[in-house]
């Protein structure tokens, strides 16, 4: 059984790649390209799980394929991504202030499925001597219910990821 996380870094990358800003997740398995435009780097730098009901108890609810009640259980998760736009070193820092500009807009209507975006901050724009780039750091939190379904028999399905958007 998993807990659901094992995807949430390329979740938000696909999300910002959607929205015109080209992201990477942090460290991958294969190699970096060396890139000449700025790039959203994805990584996950805190995590914060609790409950999300009494005993994690988040209600039931009606399988349509099945025809089958079924429980969930749940608990809430914040989430928080580290965003940090890098560009080339002979790139200007509009280059990135559009950039982030778009990532602004592609977090502040909506953000990834299944992740509410509470927060979403940056820092200034400047030369980072260790990746030898102009840098500028960003992050958004987000909170998001990772819950679980127990079908009739009192077997688990599998975790699922979801939001927590107030109407």
């Amino acid at each position: 059984m998993s807990a659901g996380m094992e995807q949430i870094r390329a979740q938000m990358a696909e999300h910002l790649n959607s929205h015109g800003v080209v992201a990477v997740t942090a460290w991958p398995d294969s190699g970096r390209t060396e890139e000449d435009r700025v790039v959203a780097v994805v990584s996950l730098r805190g995590c914060q799980v609790g409950p999300a009901g009494f005993q994690n108890y988040l209600g039931e609810r009606y399988d349509q394929e099945t025809g089958l009640w079924q429980e969930r259980y749940g608990r809430r998760a914040r989430l928080t991504f580290g965003l940090d736009l890098y560009a080339p070193k002979q790139g200007s820092g509009q280059q990135v202030q559009e950039a982030f500009d778009r990532m602004a807009g592609a977090l502040l209507t909506g953000g990834p499925a299944g992740l509410a975006v509470e927060e979403f901050s940056c820092g200034e724009t400047g030369y980072d001597p260790e990746s030898r780039r102009l840098k500028r750091p960003a992050q958004a939190v987000c909170t998001a219910i990772l819950y679980e379904t127990v079908r009739a028999g009192g077997e688990f399905v599998d975790f699922e990821l979801r939001g927590v958007v107030k109407p």
